[in-house]
């Protein structure tokens, strides 16, 4: 094996996020209810993950832990080696901010703002200047194909289009990984595959791991893991 194949496989084998005994409940005194019992998850990079499981089952609630949006009762998240159980608000945030990329069933979009610059937001965030941010935005935007809707607000763009301009901004940080809820529920089929071969182009090009919670029995398929959540463990199915 060359020396430039020994660098990347070490690189493929980095893990990029990691759960760590992780427990959430809700309640006090005599009445708690256990979502997450002891969670262990390893992802690395260029990794796809799907997430199944119940309504109910805690699939959103573990999504948040993943990404420091809410604190476990025990146990821990690392995200590229960063305890979140050691930082305080304003670093998890920046953690986020340069490790993580988020997207939802429903875009969350910036309806005033253009496809552009709803995906340089948060590079502004983190101080890029506007020039660095406009030409990378535009870059990403280019790349999932919607080179010439640049300009367009959220309002001009289709449910599809939208989804891709939110998928070009929670890439456009370079992050490690991506944590997607429902990306497709919200989608009808012809679309939620253009934005499945959207992932899977994206994920080759860039090695970002992708961690999407979904309902969808034809998605989490085409993922390389799929895990089940059900009395508040993953269970491995494929």
């Amino acid at each position: 094996m060359s020396e430039l194949n020994k660098v990347q496989s070490s690189a493929d084998d980095r893990l990029v996020l990691q759960c760590l005994k992780l427990e959430k409940s809700y309640g006090e005194g005599d009445i708690c209810v256990e979502v997450l019992r002891g969670v262990e998850l390893d992802v690395r990079r260029g990794e796809t993950l799907a997430i199944i499981g119940s309504s109910g089952s805690g699939k959103s609630t573990l999504l948040n832990m993943l990404g420091g949006l809410d604190l476990p009762s025990t146990g821990d998240v690392q995200i590229d080696g960063h305890s979140l159980a050691t930082l305080n608000e304003k670093q998890r945030a920046d953690l986020r901010n340069r490790s993580l990329g988020f997207v939802y069933q429903f875009h969350h979009l910036l309806p005033e703002f253009t496809a552009l610059e709803n995906v340089a937001m948060p590079l502004l965030i983190r101080g890029d200047s506007i020039e660095s941010a406009r030409l990378k935005s535009r870059q990403l935007l280019e790349s999932v194909g919607l080179g010439q809707r640049v300009e367009h607000k959220p309002s001009m763009l289709s449910g599809g289009e939208r989804q891709r301009v939110a998928i070009a901004r929670a890439l456009v940080t370079n992050p490690a990984c991506v944590l997607m809820d429902e990306p497709t529920g919200n989608l009808d089929r012809h679309t939620a595959e253009d934005v499945q071969a959207l992932m899977t182009k994206l994920n080759k090009e860039f090695q970002i791991s992708f961690i999407l919670v979904t309902h969808d029995s034809l998605l989490a398929q085409q993922q390389g893991r799929v895990m089940e959540l059900k009395d508040g463990l993953l269970h491995q199915i494929s």
